[in-house]
């Protein structure tokens, strides 16, 4: 090998198309990629450690919510429902869920009542309220319906038993029928059942640290025996319960209908919480909440985890602005069974029919 051929190796190799490729440059080349990956790029490597973070987080929680879902309780309500006397379903994405504030009865669950027998008077429904949401899931809507509102009562299989107030077809006659009654007082069919026990006021508005409410008024509730100061109150625990059902003495007189009032004031200010990022970036009181929810709620077999699941989350956006609360027109008063309202039946038509 002559000494020119070593000093063109040296320099160079020649590939057959004229180029040359210079070792020792490569040689400085590699020595300068070495620094790896996190050094050259720590930006884009702290981005992607902070996206992994955020998606394991909302995975953690995903899964978190669809274990506390699995241990909402259930109970049978169409098994005893015959489709065809049912209204009804409207498949156009929106939804209808009945809901039922309940009293804590004698210790005995909704659920556990169902399964043994039901037993008339152990449970009272003072709040019947209907939640439409929309099909895009950008409103929702609460029209409550008078607890002593006069109208006819079916019983568990939809059969009509007779007329009373409306709060006597889940007391008396339980689930099904309560949802019958509904059905028929509407004309709407009831996707749900939504059943809340009346200590989940007292479980969710401390789990929110508090619910903010106005008092327009100064007045002493002669049944719960206590004073109502006028202003702006943080209500939570015992507070908060005794507020929604506060009904007597009132400064307006107003009785049922101004509690109705006041429950929908304080579900307003307390679903504005739960969607508030103040809730909803906080895991602690996040899960506290979810946990209170579960532990006070009862809803039909129908109603399946992944759907509840699904509705939340579609829900997630919504603000205070987007639900409107209303009320089952009405006509008067009358004195079948007691003291009763009277439902305005074209004008509450004409509602029912918008809900549809």
């Amino acid at each position: 090998m002559s000494s020119d051929d070593q000093s063109s190796r040296g320099d160079g190799a020649d590939h057959g198309d004229g180029s040359m490729f210079d070792y020792d440059d490569t040689g400085k080349r590699k020595a300068g990629k070495s620094r790896g990956v996190v050094r050259r790029h720590p930006v884009i490597v702290s981005l992607l450690l902070l996206l992994t973070l955020v998606v394991g987080a909302a995975f953690t929680l995903l899964l978190y919510l669809n274990n506390q879902i699995g241990n909402i309780a259930r109970v049978p309500i169409a098994e005893g429902l015959n489709p065809d006397d049912r209204p009804v379903e409207i498949d156009n994405e929106s939804m209808n869920i009945l809901l039922a504030g309940v009293d804590k009865g004698d210790g005995r669950s909704v659920a556990e009542l169902v399964e043994t027998g039901w037993e008339p008077g152990v449970f009272r429904s003072d709040t019947i309220m209907i939640l439409h949401v929309t099909a895009d899931r950008d409103d929702a809507y609460l029209v409550s319906i008078p607890r002593d509102s006069y109208v006819a009562l079916y019983d568990e299989s939809g059969n009509f038993e007779y007329k009373d107030k409306v709060n006597a077809a889940l007391s008396v006659f339980g689930p099904s029928a309560y949802v019958s009654t509904i059905e028929h007082l509407t004309g709407l069919r009831m996707d749900h059942l939504a059943a809340v026990d009346w200590e989940g006021f007292k479980d969710i508005s401390t789990a929110l640290g508090g619910v903010e409410v106005y008092i327009p008024e100064t007045f002493y509730d002669t049944s719960q025996r206590r004073w109502w100061y006028e202003g702006t109150k943080i209500l939570e625990g015992d507070d908060a319960l005794s507020y929604v059902r506060t009904r007597y003495n009132l400064p307006d007189d107003s009785g049922d209908f101004g509690r109705i009032a006041r429950q929908q004031n304080f579900m307003r200010a307390m679903v504005g919480k739960m969607l508030s990022q103040g809730t909803l970036a906080n895991p602690l009181k996040l899960t506290n909440t979810v946990e209170a929810v579960v532990k006070n709620l009862t809803v039909d077999e129908e109603f399946e985890s992944g759907e509840i699941r699904d509705l939340a989350l579609s829900l997630r956006g919504l603000r205070t602005e987007d639900l409107t609360f209303l009320t089952a027109p009405w006509s008067g008063y009358g004195n079948q069974s007691g003291s009763t309202v009277i439902l305005d039946q074209a004008q509450g038509n004409a509602l029912w029919r918008a809900m549809a």
